[in-house]
């Protein structure tokens, strides 16, 4: 045990030291919250003033189209042709020309001139502004009441809670995106690690330096020292990481926190106003463009703060570990196999193929969560990292967690001893091509 732990030492002592791991530690996380923020940065209105002339051959729309904080309307009657040669002079930076069918009917369509493009976001709220209004003239042409049928139309707030084995209501509906990204990580966590632990051993194997070291301890040990080193490695660099993450979570959402709480306060009045009047509430929120995009976001926010995240913490750590040290076992006696990357081709598909199974496995929990081939895949350890991570925010059943977890570590003690027998032989090979008939016959060497 002794060997082992100088080999531990080693390995922990060569990847601490190393200049890269080093800058990926910090930059991980900076990478990370920067994307996060980048999404909400660019997710989040411009304060762009628009200064639109509208002309209404129609008339409808000329006492009720109304602007907002950022677009300020001005209607006139002048003609199109005029206003158009006088536009690029002019402090006006659109004109909306609303156009009166050939029959003298209002036809849903308008034409919008721009000196530089307003962007999708004012296009959005002009269109909807525009479609209420017409909706309710059409309504009223027909004599049917508007208030009757927006009152009739009330959007349903559906919000679901998980009740487990007790009858107790947990409050854990999850994300589903959230889900497939925490599945993501753990694939990716699993593989580069594991392929730490393979460029090692070849590293080794290819300078020779192995033969001195299996001078003074067992093939087996040096593996087994590899492979608890990295992993040691491994949990190191995710708590730095997610402390350093933490941390600049805390800084961003002060950032931001001002608007966030503005935004909210207002998602919460309009919400309260299509409860009340149903979907058609139109002119009553306060604005309906920016309502609609933020509807998505503030419900995906309220159901994050629904994730057990302390619980999610502890089995990401957990199964990476299992994970880890099953796929790692795996890729250290392909390492001890071949002489080269190249050489490894043939023994890393099928390698490769579990791990992409279990990535389109979670893919599916987004769309089935609960489907035979999601839970099946939980238990079988080739997959159940991945899945079982994939599902640790749907709050799946703590048997099915620990069963999962149980079967994963042993068949951890299943594979290390099968790669010991193909490492112990394959380390000190040299200038053989190795197939997989080869390292079958390996396996019953004494």
């Amino acid at each position: 045990m002794s060997k082992i732990g100088l080999i531990i030492g080693r390995e922990i002592k060569s990847k601490l030291s190393n200049k890269t791991f080093i800058v990926m530690t910090f930059l991980t996380p900076l990478i990370f919250v920067g994307a996060i923020a980048m999404i909400f940065w660019t997710s989040m209105p411009e304060k762009i003033e628009q200064n639109l002339l509208v002309i209404d051959q129609t008339g409808l729309f000329e006492q009720s189209l109304k602007g907002n904080d950022f677009i300020t309307l001005t209607f006139s009657k002048q003609d199109i042709g005029k206003a158009q040669d006088e536009f690029p002079k002019s402090n006006y930076t659109s004109i909306l020309f609303i156009i009166k069918g050939s029959d003298g009917n209002i036809i849903p369509q308008a034409r919008l001139l721009y000196k530089k493009h307003p962007g999708l976001a004012f296009k959005t709220y002009i269109r909807q502004e525009m479609e209420n209004i017409y909706y309710e003239y059409k309504l009223q042409s027909n004599n049917i009441d508007p208030a009757v049928i927006s009152s009739a139309r009330q959007a349903f707030d559906i919000k679901m809670d998980k009740v487990d084995e007790t009858g107790a209501v947990n409050h854990s509906e999850g994300v589903q995106l959230f889900s497939f990204a925490m599945g993501l990580i753990m694939m990716l966590f699993i593989l580069m690690y594991g392929m730490m632990v393979f460029r090692s051993v070849m590293e080794e194997k290819t300078n020779r330096i192995v033969e001195v070291i299996v001078s003074s301890v067992k093939p087996f040990e040096l593996m087994i020292g590899k492979i608890i080193g990295v992993a040691i490695v491994g949990v190191i660099q995710f708590l730095a990481t997610a402390i350093i993450t933490s941390i600049l979570s805390v800084v961003l959402s002060g950032i931001f926190l001002k608007e966030i709480n503005e935004m909210k306060s207002q998602f919460d009045d309009n919400k309260q106003t299509v409860m009340k009047y149903g979907i058609n509430a139109g002119a009553a929120l306060k604005n309906t463009a920016q309502f609609k995009d933020n509807q998505k976001m503030f419900e995906t926010m309220e159901q994050l703060q629904k994730i057990p995240f302390a619980k999610v913490a502890i089995f990401f750590v957990l199964f990476f570990i299992g994970g880890y040290l099953f796929y790692s076992s795996l890729l250290a006696a392909i390492g001890s196999a071949v002489d080269s990357e190249a050489d490894s081709q043939q023994f890393m598909f099928p390698i490769m193929i579990p791990l992409m199974i279990g990535y389109f496995l979670a893919i599916k929990i987004m769309i089935s969560p609960e489907s035979n081939a999601v839970v099946i895949g939980s238990f079988v350890p080739f997959t159940a990292p991945i899945v079982m991570m994939a599902r640790m925010p749907l709050d799946p059943p703590m048997w099915q967690i620990l069963t999962s977890l149980a079967i994963l570590y042993v068949s951890f003690i299943l594979t290390t001893w099968l790669a010991g027998k193909i490492y112990r032989t394959g380390i000190l090979m040299y200038g053989k091509k190795t197939s997989w008939r080869e390292i079958g016959k390996w396996l019953f060497y004494k």
